[in-house]
């Protein structure tokens, strides 16, 4: 409450002076002129119902911790949250002070608006850059950098203008670093910005950090590694030359992997799918573009197939949404799908599995979503194989 006095205190301060011009008293006194009957009560007037101060706040821009738009802003906030008696002493000490003395409280109320001024995102991001550049600053502050980038380029705008000012290859730079968990962050700054981002995509892309992210899916290290194959997702979705780029980087070999070894962290292997997936789901909206090779590779396909009977049901969902999707595409082969991955076989085990889940009390409402996405599958995968019939 004490801060709360000494802001409105400066902010009468600066206002009388702004008025002060136009209210000197002619009178012999010599002091100012102060229309307390009416300006007073307009400070201390009781809140109405717009007003009210103990209303929830749909919008509270001009809020201490956010900041203020303006110096009115300001002041009505400072109005709201003061004891209505010490505002008219205050404003009666304002109404005897010199002009001379109102001028230096303006200087204090300008310093004081400095001090209480929020920083832009920019400058937010700049900083942030700064310590990333700082060769002297400390693993945990580089951390904390980078997981401030990591909040900051959410909104787009402020992820294109991370490039601007030369925060991107800075980013990109530290995904050399020695210490892992300095990679994964800033693997996963770059996915946030990329994610639907088709400028930053491209300008990541043209940095060639797409092969490096894809040797951090390798990583003995989980967290970098699902940080990594996440930017990668991010950069190539609904991007044709990066899926081609992925590609030419054997892309498909190493989802392939993922998929095949059942050792991998689970996140991994459910990121793995949904990659495929989003992929093929890409393919089918984009009908002018080539299809990319490896959607018809017999071995990515089985390697797809064989876990939709995983024991994780997530990955099992993931891998069957995965199939539809592969399945709608012309280049794909139905015969493929049964006589060399057993979809047939994979489907009428899944369907066995959910039924006995529909009898679990906890699991009925998701059994019954996932058999009716089987469903589906089943009935495009038996069309596929009347067309070659």
């Amino acid at each position: 409450m004490a801060r709360v006095s000494h802001i409105l205190w400066l902010l009468l301060l600066l206002f009388t002076a702004a008025a002060t011009a136009e209210r000197v008293n002619k009178t012999a006194a010599g002091g100012l002129f102060w229309s307390t009957a009416k300006e007073e009560a307009d400070l201390v007037r009781k809140p109405d119902a717009e007003d009210d101060p103990t209303a929830p706040v749909v919008d509270d821009r001009d809020g201490i911790d956010g900041g203020f738009s303006s110096l009115d802003g300001m002041l009505q906030w400072a109005i709201g949250h003061s004891d209505p008696e010490k505002l008219k002493e205050s404003a009666q000490d304002v109404q005897r002070m010199s002009p001379s003395e109102l001028k230096k409280r303006q200087m204090e109320i300008k310093e004081l608006m400095e001090k209480l001024k929020m920083p832009s995102d920019a400058q937010l991001m700049q900083i942030a850059i700064d310590d990333l550049n700082n060769s002297s600053v400390s693993v945990e502050d580089r951390q904390r950098a980078l997981q401030e980038l990591l909040i900051l380029v959410e909104p787009i705008d402020n992820a294109n203008d991370l490039n601007k000012i030369g925060g991107l290859a800075v980013v990109i730079r530290e995904l050399n670093h020695p210490e892992p968990e300095i990679r994964k962050l800033s693997a996963w700054v770059i996915g946030k910005a990329s994610q639907n981002n088709p400028l930053v995509q491209k300008q990541v892309l043209e940095f060639g950090a797409l092969s490096k992210l894809m040797v951090m899916v390798r990583s003995s290290f989980v967290e970098e590694a699902i940080k990594a194959l996440y930017a990668v997702s991010a950069l190539i979705r609904n991007n044709f030359r990066g899926q081609q780029m992925f590609y030419a980087e054997a892309g498909d070999l190493m989802i392939q992997d993922i998929l095949t070894n059942s050792s991998i962290d689970i996140r991994l292997r459910r990121k793995a799918v949904f990659l495929v997936g989003d992929l093929a789901e890409c393919q089918l909206e984009a009908k002018d573009e080539t299809e990319l090779p490896f959607f018809s590779n017999s071995l990515f396909l089985k390697s797809l197939v064989d876990l939709m009977a995983s024991p994780d049901l997530d990955l099992q969902e993931k891998a069957l949404l995965a199939v539809k999707s592969l399945l709608l595409l012309k280049t794909t082969e139905a015969r493929v799908f049964k006589e060399f991955c057993g979809l047939d076989v994979a489907l009428d085990r899944m369907r066995q599995q959910l039924q006995g889940l529909m009898a679990e009390e906890f699991q009925r409402d998701y059994a019954v979503d996932v058999e009716s996405l089987r469903s589906e599958v089943e009935l495009i995968f038996h069309r596929k194989l009347g067309k070659v019939a």
